[in-house]
């Protein structure tokens, strides 16, 4: 468990000190990180910790705000770095995608569809699915059906995410919770009877494994059914007092993961329901973010991140754990669409050749920085989210122009390899189109 900290002091009049640490900029160093007492601490200079600490809470308290779930009141104060970073979303993530990542109009989809894929193997890899972002593309990509639990949770989340895409709009409803949490959870659960149900006992503990220490609490299961009622409202309702949208999908996330309402996937159905409220609130560029990928390589902090707002009753801290994940993912989403734009760019010396479209580029592509590369239909199909009947006549084109050679597996399945004639043909067509 975290260390305790020195309580607010009902009678603060250390005017001296706040006027001070506000003044050098001390005081707002620490407010944007949003730090608590266990790092607070180290920070005194010229006064005690507990000084330092009773000036950074009276600040939080002059500006916080107040939240109501059933009968629990939760508080907390916008800095000016999430402000800052607000507006930055607002400017970029609910804007358009073309002016602001450079990412064409007819790459979308493909876009949609790898980002969701690695939103959902992420997220599952966050609650302990064990299997590799390759085997887990692969599985996706060839529909293959999982050959175990952490494939199941990673299927299970895929599919849910594109669940989420297609309802976006809608308002939500603790049977549409339920519904989410049934996919989510599907063969997953040591009882399938837990799927797509709340909790219908106390038996639930939130416990750090390393100690097996008891690290929170949540509340009783005669209190989940308002709790949720009052959470459906939050998300499809504003509010008296206006709360920014991405800070009220942060509060979402977090209630969600504290009410615990489900015996197990509790973390899962928390960030799809993030997921589907950034969309809902029109931040369509979510669809691009893996923002649990982020989460995943900061387990650490997201779990202290719950743990500080749970023990100082301040969702400050979560928010702000959560806006530098979303900043992160917005930076690798950038990188990794300047990484595919050279990737198309290098593919459209394939397109040179006569019948080749920008499908066949990419695929000629691949195969020729991997020999050993094999595809399917059923692959081509889901990583260009194109029909049956297309994936088919795009390999054939490649297989009648020599570039491609079909393996026959059984009576009905083929894979499709690099053909032994590949570079003599492809200097043969280059050659050709050139003169």
């Amino acid at each position: 468990m975290l260390e305790s900290a020195p309580p607010l002091l009902k009678d603060f009049q250390n005017f001296d000190l706040f006027a001070k640490l506000k003044l050098n900029g001390e005081l707002q160093k620490i407010q944007n990180e949003y730090l608590y007492w266990d790092k607070v601490k180290y920070k005194a200079k010229d006064c005690t910790p507990q000084e330092l600490w009773q000036v950074v809470k009276f600040d939080r308290y002059f500006n916080h705000h107040d939240l109501d779930f059933g009968d629990y009141t939760f508080q907390y104060s916008l800095t000016d770095y999430m402000q800052r970073a607000l507006h930055e979303f607002d400017l970029h993530i609910g804007g358009n995608l073309s002016s602001n990542v450079g990412l064409a109009e007819s790459d979308k989809t493909k876009f949609i569809i790898s980002s969701i894929m690695e939103e959902a193997i992420s997220s599952s890899q966050i609650e302990g699915a064990n299997t590799t972002r390759k085997q887990a593309k692969e599985m996706i990509q060839q529909e293959k059906k999982p050959r175990n639990k952490s494939e199941q949770m990673i299927m299970n989340n895929f599919i849910t995410m594109k669940h989420i895409v297609q309802h976006k709009i809608e308002n939500i409803s603790p049977e549409q919770i339920l519904a989410i949490h049934q996919l989510m959870t599907n063969k997953t659960l040591d009882d399938p009877n837990d799927e797509g149900k709340f909790r219908d006992n106390d038996e639930i503990y939130v416990v750090d494994h390393v100690n097996s220490e008891v690290v929170h609490t949540p509340p009783p299961k005669e209190e989940i059914e308002l709790l949720i009622n009052e959470i459906c409202d939050f998300f499809n309702y504003e509010t008296e007092d206006f709360i920014h949208p991405i800070i009220k999908g942060c509060i979402i996330h977090f209630m969600i993961g504290w009410i615990h309402p489900f015996v197990d996937g509790n973390g899962r159905t928390a960030r799809a329901l993030f997921y589907w409220y950034m969309l809902r609130k029109g931040y369509w560029l979510t669809e691009y973010l893996s923002i649990s990928r982020i989460i995943k390589d900061s387990k650490t902090q997201y779990e202290k991140a719950y743990l500080y707002s749970e023990i100082d009753n301040d969702l400050g801290y979560f928010i702000t754990y959560h806006i530098k994940t979303m900043e992160k993912a917005f930076e690798a989403l950038k990188a990794y669409i300047n990484r595919k734009q050279k990737e198309v760019r290098q593919a459209a010396y394939f397109m040179r050749i006569p019948g080749v479209n920008d499908r066949m580029a990419q695929i000629l592509k691949i195969f020729n920085e991997d020999g050993d590369r094999v595809f399917t239909t059923k692959e081509i199909e889901s990583i260009f989210n194109i029909s049956d009947f297309t994936a088919r006549a795009d390999l054939k084109t490649l297989v009648e122009l020599g570039f491609v050679e079909a393996i026959q597996v059984n009576k009905k399945k083929q894979h499709f390899i690099k053909s032994h004639r590949f570079n003599e043909n492809l200097k043969k067509y280059l050659n050709s189109n050139l003169s």
